[in-house]
């Protein structure tokens, strides 16, 4: 496969003047596929063993756009187009940033993170200049990677040391772990960046290695200085349970995070092409973090951030609050995603539910569906060197006069755009 071919894929499926002219083709006339706008594929922490995993699923279950949204590396997305192209699933780019606005830090105010005022979680969406990515975007990527890279380093030292002290040597270090990400979904290790819940992953594995089952909890409420709540055999419970008691703020092996302030990580999406996008938490935490509540004061403050699509991920939340913010944001003129992440040893299906599985109401899911079709829009006009739904530095493209005006044409460029893909891949 060429390097460029995930991009080619997108941008060679018809002329600026077809898709242009489909910008008064109906979309909601047409047959609505499953989507699902943030997933994260191998080697970031997944559900997935692979991306043949995930996009094998995603056919099982109807799925036909699923949208990628990786930490900080995006040679895998080469992998994961080829494989969507081949089983007919249409693919969105995207990526996920963590940032920090001082300011809020300072004021208690959270925002997308239950745990740490003024840490941001952004997305970017339709990101098309991830293969020859522009200098500044390297460096923006670079700072982000050598600032996460010594963190994990940093903590994975202090992990070492705490198991240590209770005649308990793991024998991991960052290399080693990297190392077993690597076999784990047969990867080149450098497009490994660790996180928090990769180092979990392997001190809870090697724990299992070396404590019987019998002794496991006694050995973990030592490590800790609490008993543990789950059970002896829970892998995915033992690995929170390590996060929350080992490496949280405030905790023994807690290493502070350099993150990106809010202006770089932004600028970073608009260099690798793609749309700002705010990840909204809303009720998967309680109370609902002081800056998306009440959801008019977050709107104004998203608008005053220059922000113009939001995303969801139904599985945090009841039915009726995902309505009320998606339809509040919907409204108020922004483009609403909505994804699943698959960012925990979870193996949740590929469409997006909400919690304990309760549907998303078809309403909504409609809007989904129009925000994934502006998102495939964008991507196809900024891979031919047009302007996407915003331009360059973030503003709405303004070739529409508004908000709905904007959001209909590109949804209905979009519907045209994924159509054309389906009908090329069964002609294949």
């Amino acid at each position: 496969m060429q390097q460029n071919q995930s991009i080619s894929v997108i941008r060679d499926l018809a002329s600026l003047e077809e898709i242009t002219d489909s910008s008064g083709y109906p979309w909601r006339s047409s047959p609505q596929p499953r989507v699902n706008s943030h997933v994260h594929l191998p080697p970031n922490f997944s559900a997935f063993c692979n991306v043949k995993q995930a996009v094998n699923l995603a056919v099982a279950q109807g799925v036909g756009v699923v949208g990628v949204s990786n930490y900080y590396d995006f040679s895998v997305y080469e992998e994961f187009t080829e494989l969507a192209r081949t089983n007919g699933i249409f693919p969105l780019f995207g990526l996920e940033i963590i940032a920090l606005i001082d300011e809020l830090v300072v004021a208690g105010v959270k925002i997308n993170d239950p745990g740490n005022p003024g840490k941001m979680y952004i997305c970017g969406k339709g990101i098309t200049h991830f293969v020859e990515m522009t200098s500044r975007a390297r460096e923006l990527i670079n700072t982000i990677r050598s600032n996460d890279s010594r963190r994990m380093k940093e903590m994975t030292q202090k992990l070492q040391e705490v198991f240590n002290n209770q005649s308990l040597d793991m024998g991991l270090d960052e290399s080693k772990i990297i190392d077993m990400v690597t076999l784990r979904h047969n990867c080149d290790r450098k497009t490994v960046y660790l996180q928090e819940r990769h180092l979990a992953q392997a001190f809870q594995e090697t724990f299992f290695e070396k404590v019987p089952v019998g002794d496991r909890i006694t050995k973990l409420s030592e490590v800790f200085g609490v008993t543990p709540k789950a059970d002896a055999e829970d892998a995915v419970k033992i690995q929170g349970e390590i996060r929350s008691h080992l490496m949280k703020a405030g905790k023994s092996c807690f290493v502070r995070e350099t993150f990106l302030d809010f202006a770089q990580a932004y600028e970073l999406i608009l260099q690798l092409g793609g749309i700002p996008c705010y990840p909204t938490l809303a009720d998967g935490t309680s109370p609902i973090c002081d800056f998306e509540q009440p959801v008019g004061k977050l709107i104004d403050s998203l608008q005053q951030n220059n922000i113009h699509c939001v995303e969801l991920i139904p599985i945090r939340n009841q039915p009726d609050v995902l309505s009320h913010y998606a339809k509040a944001i919907r409204s108020a003129g922004f483009i609403v995603v909505g994804g699943t992440e698959h960012n925990t040893l979870d193996l949740l299906p590929i469409e997006p539910t909400c919690i304990d599985g309760a549907a998303v109401p078809e309403d909504i899911k409609e809007i989904f569906v129009e925000g994934a079709y502006v998102v495939a829009a964008h991507q196809f006009l900024t891979l031919n060197g047009e302007c996407g739904f915003v331009d360059s530095v973030g503003k709405p493209n303004p070739a529409y006069e508004t908000a709905a005006s904007r959001i209909e044409a590109f949804a209905n460029m979009g519907a045209d755009i994924i159509r054309r893909y389906y009908k090329t891949n069964i002609e294949l």
